[in-house]
């Protein structure tokens, strides 16, 4: 008993401990606008981690005498388009996603038994059954009725348009690009973040270097922000941690 009564206590102080930093940040931010996160490389993140896919086999490079032509090239003219490590292209993020969800369900079940036992070799008005009142063909009788009606519907909605440069970060073997971007902007006291990453291929790239946002394999796309108005929106921490313990 003792135990349970400082579990929960115990516990509350270590998720305080865990957002005192956090809490002692926003302390000395209050009246200024948030701080935009500097310029960083992307691979030298924690958690980063290159992108690793099937690839065919490699294609030695050959040359023709007396041709300019080489084997394996895009085009005849240099090309501007990203290509190579440290190259940008710019990502037109486009996303339109709307869901329209509805389902029903309905079962019904219905049983009914009966049991009787009218002749049993003249016994069936022995002293036992007649005293109780209770008729030989009506010894037993049951009946059970189960019926169940569920329905659930989804509407969701949502559009994002914008553009974003990213980074090649990598270029796998087989000629892929692997991209990522990061873009903020900072209005009043809101920072809005938009994050893109994936693999593209340079054929997919555009003459004027911008690429489609659904022309990214495995694209991550993340768009958010932090500021006071969504500080508003977020329930407090004390509240969190009691949604999470509470098991109704």
């Amino acid at each position: 008993m003792i135990r349970s009564a400082l579990r929960l206590p115990l516990l509350a102080l270590a998720c305080g401990g865990l957002g005192a930093c956090n809490t002692a940040d926003r302390l000395s931010q209050i009246g200024a606008q948030p701080v935009l996160s500097a310029i960083e490389d992307p691979t030298s993140q924690p958690g980063y981690k290159p992108v690793r896919m099937p690839m065919p086999d490699v294609q030695p490079v050959s040359y023709a005498p007396n041709s300019l032509w080489r084997t394996g090239s895009r085009a005849f003219f240099k090309d501007q388009r990203a290509a190579r490590i440290g190259d940008l292209v710019t990502v037109k993020v486009n996303v339109t996603d709307r869901a329209n969800l509805n389902n029903e369900t309905k079962r019904s079940r219905s049983n009914s038994e009966g049991f009787g036992l009218p002749n049993a070799f003249g016994f069936e008005k022995s002293a036992g059954v007649a005293a109780a009142g209770i008729a030989a063909d009506k010894l037993l009788n049951a009946t059970s009725n189960t019926s169940s009606d569920g329905a659930g519907s989804v509407q969701r909605a949502e559009t994002v348009t914008t553009s974003v440069a990213a980074v090649v970060t990598q270029v796998l073997p087989n000629g892929n690009l692997v991209v990522e971007g990061k873009q903020e902007i900072r209005v009043n006291f809101e920072v809005r973040e938009l994050i893109v990453a994936g693999v593209v291929r340079p054929e997919d790239i555009e003459s004027d270097n911008t690429i489609d946002s659904a022309k990214i394999a495995q694209a991550r796309i993340a768009y958010g922000g932090r500021g006071q108005i969504t500080d508003v929106q977020q329930p407090r921490y004390g509240q969190q941690v009691i949604d999470v313990l509470l098991p109704f």
